[in-house]
């Protein structure tokens, strides 16, 4: 039920739709800067989601090879085109450019039809005790990280 929610997976990249609501604009009626940081937010835990690993679970997992892991984000490179303005409907797009041992790095775009008005690389970690750690071949595997390399 909820996987219109969550958008879709096509020709190997995350696209899921955000409207802009007066809320997520500014004084003059276009986003705040800092709400495109959580559309992309939702759309890299959408894409983890759609392909079976949520970070909630893999955080609460009983002790395994995988157990209390999370993503966070180490690093992230931003570039502010076009603006969007309320009622938009935005298209955010999310896909794995390269994945090494405990990082994954990955693209970002927020388009509005064929403009893109935001991009971004975004460096995540995989960590479990405050500590980087491998990425688990499962998770390798979901992320095809192992062509991508």
């Amino acid at each position: 039920m909820t996987a219109h929610l969550d958008g879709e997976i096509r020709d190997g990249r995350h696209h899921m739709q955000v409207r802009v609501y007066y809320e997520d604009t500014d004084f003059s009626g276009i986003v705040y800067h800092a709400n495109y940081l959580r559309y992309m937010e939702r759309g890299r835990t959408n894409h983890l989601r759609l392909m079976g690993a949520e970070q909630q679970a893999l955080f609460e997992q009983p002790a395994t090879e995988d157990a209390g892991f999370a993503f966070v984000v180490r690093s992230m490179h931003l570039d502010f085109r076009k603006p969007a303005r309320m009622d938009d409907v935005l298209d955010v797009v999310t896909w794995p450019i390269a994945v090494k041992g405990a990082s994954i790095m990955l693209a970002q775009e927020v388009r509005r039809g064929g403009d893109v008005l935001v991009k971004a690389e975004v460096r995540v970690a995989f960590i479990s005790g405050g500590r980087a750690q491998p990425i688990p071949k499962s998770i390798r595997t979901l992320m095809k990280a192992d062509v991508i390399s």
